[in-house]
């Protein structure tokens, strides 16, 4: 086994509870075990199981990678890591700054100031989850996430399993994932995005830094079983890109009417046209709708 560390500082209005709860979706904790000052999470490190731990202290966080392998040099690799899944790199003192005076949204970004999007390890992690959620409840989706886990991940030493990257998952039959509970749709869209990765097609990495959103949509969206809710949400929770319309989430629609006070439910397209003017941080706005209680 070998280990990289490294410590990165947080800003003052860091909400570390936004960062556990985002873990701590799945009670069995086979790939993530959340701890009061902070997580461990099963990661593939350039192929080879590994244990995240991240602790939070007063105004930094701590790091340590544990690799099932041979001994690794570059902390650099791990520090970008860490900063992306911790929201560290989303500017969001800009947003909340030009939409203070918003008359419904600027009380909502004062009672959540700092609020930032945590981000799934790997662009593919936040891809194939958003397929398995497709118009499916929270708790189901979290179910086959944790099915999915179980049937392609791979073990650390510590004992948590390793979120399965597409090679793993691409090498999954359609009967497996149907029997685990996944519809004929959402199997079929899984295998298709792993083998398209595993083909060379869709470099997920290579576009986390600097590929515009609207490039990887397209991409994403030529792809049968799909969708534009599907890839809003990937871009939000895998690339960091934070001006994704989430007007097709429910629970956008009905966070933003109650909101306004609407005695009404909202319909996509009024959605749509009230998140339209906060481009480019509409997706951010879905987020702390997301955190109204």
């Amino acid at each position: 086994m070998s280990s990289l560390d490294c410590i990165l500082e947080l800003p003052t209005d860091y909400r570390v509870a936004d960062l556990l709860a985002f873990h701590r979706r799945d009670g069995q904790a086979l790939a993530e075990r959340v701890q009061v000052d902070g997580l461990d999470k099963g990661v593939l490190w350039q192929g080879l199981p590994a244990c995240l731990s991240i602790r939070f202290e007063a105004a930094r966080v701590s790091a340590r990678l544990e690799v099932d392998g041979p001994e690794a040099e570059d902390a650099g690799p791990l520090r970008a890591l860490v900063a992306h899944m911790l929201g560290l790199t989303q500017p969001v003192r800009d947003f909340e700054t030009v939409h203070a005076g918003h008359p419904q949204l600027g009380p909502l970004l004062a009672r959540h100031a700092g609020l930032r999007v945590p981000q799934a390890a790997t662009p593919f992690e936040a891809l194939s989850w958003a397929i398995s959620g497709q118009q499916i409840s929270l708790p189901v989706a979290i179910s086959l996430r944790r099915k999915l886990i179980q049937l392609a991940g791979r073990a650390h030493s510590s004992g948590l399993l390793c979120y399965p990257d597409a090679q793993a998952v691409a090498a999954l039959q359609e009967s497996q994932l149907r029997a685990a509970g996944f519809s004929q749709a959402k199997a079929q869209a899984l295998l298709l995005l792993s083998r398209e990765i595993v083909a060379g097609n869709l470099p997920l990495d290579t576009w986390l830094v600097g590929e515009p959103a609207e490039a990887i949509a397209e991409r994403l969206l030529a792809l049968r079983g799909i969708g534009p809710w599907t890839v809003d949400y990937a871009l939000l929770r895998g690339f960091a890109r934070l001006d994704g319309s989430l007007h097709g989430d429910a629970a956008v629609r009905r966070q933003l009417q109650r909101l306004l006070g609407s005695a009404d439910k909202l319909s996509q397209p009024f959605t749509r046209d009230w998140l339209a003017p906060f481009s480019p941080w509409r997706a951010l706005v879905a987020a702390h709708l997301w955190a109204m209680p």
